[in-house]
């Protein structure tokens, strides 16, 4: 296959221009691979994964957001090459496809160094990864407008026991724990025995957990509002903070359908004060949103900002979007300082400002909002984003009635997918993001998860499949899977010291769905033991098993 000349690209400039031209034969292998198997898959599902707008189609539940996936050996050949690149540029990321001004990065095929964001940067010994990538981009193979056709029986487990018994014997993987279900029935085809209800330290892998409890709990659309508010007995304003850590206070930021801006906030609160005839303000900040400490159990880390309900570009002092960087001491105080300073812009004096709580009395000047929480999901998945992760651990406990703490968090998390009938035993949950090495989770709900949320019955947990990194393309993944599963392969990774794990999809070689789940605790090698899980990931993608 010759991948077209088109280059509609062009005119976003030759720093694009010369990604574009380096993937270009990535695409074109990877879409000679994964054709075959595509047209295979398309031929069984058959219409009812076609247009779902096609007279007399049935309809498929979906998210009601502007994604339309069309699950055709053509559309996903194409999706490929979307995803590899998305690389024309115009806005920050969103959840519906739409080109963007960071994914020209994605394809730069590395993730941030030395952690897949799950981990300190400290963490001796762990793999190095290539530069950072950027938001999520388009999904790309598996159709997930439905699972319940496939081309043929699932794989046998004796057969898959023959491929993958060897790979995750590895000595690399210290103590192990495994499972593939068949995400058409949910049926287990392989497990490490007992082992894949052993509760395992899962690193990163949480995130899914987290995503999943979020989107359960909120639903996709939900999204998450700073506002300010003015105190009239006291000419007060107060910031108060939402737990939105996408709020940015950048100005390349700034475009309809990204993150909420802190200085389109600050336009419309001077222009609420100047209609009240007021330029001269107190100002303060609210972070009762959250309770408990802010300092995550594992310290001050360049992997997480002290977790407060206001915070400016997550805190970070170096300009970057994702991947550990050096935070500030106090988002809260820093992003009203950063407020005070776009105020005085339309000439609004202040005060420095200071912790405050809004009264009943105070009545709201002026709002901004996250995109809705399936984008955040994706971000969060995809780049394995810690900040954000907290965050919606403390909405799910404020949506359950729990303390939006760590302990609270935790418990919402748990509480949240026993209802959803998911196999919590043995499962400990300590915080949103995994970097909390008392986490517990098992093979068997991680692979629970990743099958609940391809449901037709639960649409509103979709984004918790389309935002996994794509092997050898987007995010934690981009710098992973040079050969073989490019492509096939989507997983959440999750690194700590003496922890590897991944849990994800795929689909093998004839066209069958798979959901998995490796756990390594004590791994003595941390660069074998990744090579053994990406391996043991690629076998499946390979192996028809029957």
């Amino acid at each position: 296959m010759v991948v077209p000349e088109r280059r509609p690209w062009r005119a976003a400039g030759p720093h694009v221009v010369r990604i574009a031209d380096a993937v270009r034969p990535r695409l074109a292998r990877a879409a000679e691979t994964v054709r075959p198997r595509l047209a295979r898959v398309a031929a069984a599902l058959g219409p009812r994964f076609g247009r779902p707008d096609r007279p007399g189609s049935p309809q498929v539940p979906r998210v009601a957001r502007p994604r339309t996936w069309q699950f055709t050996a053509t559309a996903a050949t194409a999706g490929l090459a979307l995803a590899a690149g998305v690389v024309t540029a115009a806005g920050p990321w969103d959840s519906s496809g739409q080109r963007t001004a960071e994914r020209d990065r994605a394809v730069a095929l590395g993730a941030a160094r030395g952690t897949d964001h799950g981990g300190a940067r400290a963490n001796a010994g762990t793999p190095p990864r290539g530069p950072r990538a950027a938001p999520p981009a388009a999904s790309v193979l598996t159709g997930l407008g439905g699972t319940a056709t496939t081309v043929k029986s699932a794989p046998g487990g004796t057969a898959l026991a023959t491929v993958l018994d060897p790979l995750l014997k590895n000595p690399a993987l210290g103590d192990r724990s495994a499972a593939v279900v068949d995400v058409a029935t949910g049926t287990r085809l392989y497990g490490t025995g007992p082992g894949t209800g052993k509760a395992l330290t899962p690193a990163s892998t949480t995130k899914i957990a987290t995503a999943v409890a979020a989107l359960s709990a909120m639903g996709a659309d939900h999204r998450l509002t700073t506002r300010t508010v003015y105190e009239p007995d006291t000419e007060e304003v107060v910031l108060v903070g939402g737990g939105d850590p996408t709020l940015t206070a950048r100005k390349d930021k700034d475009a309809a359908g990204g993150p909420a801006s802190l200085r389109e906030l600050a336009d419309r609160t001077a222009a609420a004060l100047a209609r009240k005839g007021v330029r001269e303000v107190t100002l303060s900040y609210d972070t009762t949103l959250y309770k408990g400490g802010t300092i995550h159990p594992i310290g001050v880390n360049p992997n997480l900002a002290a977790v407060t309900p206001l915070m400016a570009d997550e805190g970070r002092t170096d300009g970057s979007s994702s991947g550990p960087a050096a935070r500030v001491a106090d988002p809260a105080a820093d992003a009203a300082r950063k407020f005070g300073d776009l105020l005085k812009e339309h000439g609004i004096k202040t005060t420095p400002p200071g912790p405050s709580k809004a009264t009943t009395r105070a009545s709201t000047l002026a709002t901004v909002s996250s995109p809705p929480l399936s984008a955040l999901v994706e971000r969060m998945l995809t780049h394995s984003d810690n900040d954000l992760a907290e965050s919606l651990a403390r909405h799910t406990a404020l949506a359950t009635g729990r303390p939006a703490d760590f302990a609270g968090a935790g418990e919402a998390i748990t509480a949240r997918l026993k209802q959803l009938g998911l196999p919590v035993k043995g499962v400990d949950v300590k915080d949103g993001s995994g970097l909390d090495r008392r986490d517990r989770l098992t093979a068997d709900l991680l692979t629970a998860l990743l099958v609940k949320a391809g449901d037709p019955a639960h649409p509103e947990l979709r984004s918790a499949l389309t935002g996994l990194p794509v092997a050898g393309f987007t995010g934690t993944l981009a710098g992973r899977y040079g050969d073989g599963a490019a492509g096939v392969v989507r997983a959440k990774t999750g690194t700590l010291t003496g922890v590897n794990t991944l849990a994800g999809t795929v689909v093998d070689k004839d066209g069958r769905l798979l959901a998995f789940a490796f756990l390594a605790n004590a791994t003595t090698d941390p660069a074998a033991a990744q090579s053994a899980l990406d391996k043991a990931a690629t076998a499946l993608a390979t192996c028809g098993c029957r």
